[in-house]
């Protein structure tokens, strides 16, 4: 029986851990968690393809990061999700100004396609510096104001959450090859 395949873009500032983390669950789940070194996948790799099987079927997941050789705004994906770096606040307001318009005026996603936040870094996290570091609550109400479908964290170094995200991710996806659709009932919900 052939797989069903499911695309999903990552899109974010540089250097936000988007490629990181794809490197790490690359690797397969028994690698999700702990410090372990970490071989960066090459953006010319692209797409990254990881195969999953479900009780209703085989599924063949994409993944693209906004770093693709080709132009990501040509990609119809079936799952969008937007990451940003817990650890600089720009990161998060670029996500709203820039990331956010620029994923849903581009005409990469439909009606009905689910947006996802996901927040980087989270080892990174410190309370010394209150101005910088994002907070989940901070980040969960920016993602209710943008509309988006769920809110996750993680971070893909020590990977903490990591299961957990990809798990989310995993499930939204296979959503989208339903009827019902990978969206959220009546707003954000949080990981």
């Amino acid at each position: 029986m052939d797989s069903q395949t499911i695309t999903i873009l990552f899109v974010g500032d540089e250097r936000c851990g988007k490629s990181t983390l794809l490197s790490r669950i690359s690797r397969g789940r028994h690698n999700l968690k702990g410090r372990d070194s970490i071989t960066l996948l090459r953006d010319l790799d692209q797409p990254f393809i990881f195969d999953i099987r479900a009780r209703r079927g085989d599924y063949r997941l994409e993944f693209y990061d906004t770093s693709s050789p080709e132009s990501w705004r040509l990609l119809r994906p079936d799952l969008v999700i937007l990451c940003y770096d817990i650890s600089q606040r720009l990161s998060l307001i670029n996500l709203q100004r820039v990331w956010n318009k620029e994923v849903r005026t581009a005409g990469v996603t439909g009606d009905n396609t689910p947006v996802l936040m996901l927040g980087l870094k989270r080892d990174l996290r410190s309370e010394n510096d209150p101005n910088g570091t994002i907070y989940p609550q901070e980040a969960y109400r920016m993602a209710q104001e943008m509309r988006l479908d769920k809110y996750m964290e993680c971070s893909a170094v020590t990977g903490e959450l990591l299961e957990e995200v990809f798990d989310d991710i995993c499930t939204t996806a296979l959503k989208t090859t339903t009827s019902e659709g990978g969206q959220s009932e009546g707003g954000c919900t949080i990981m």
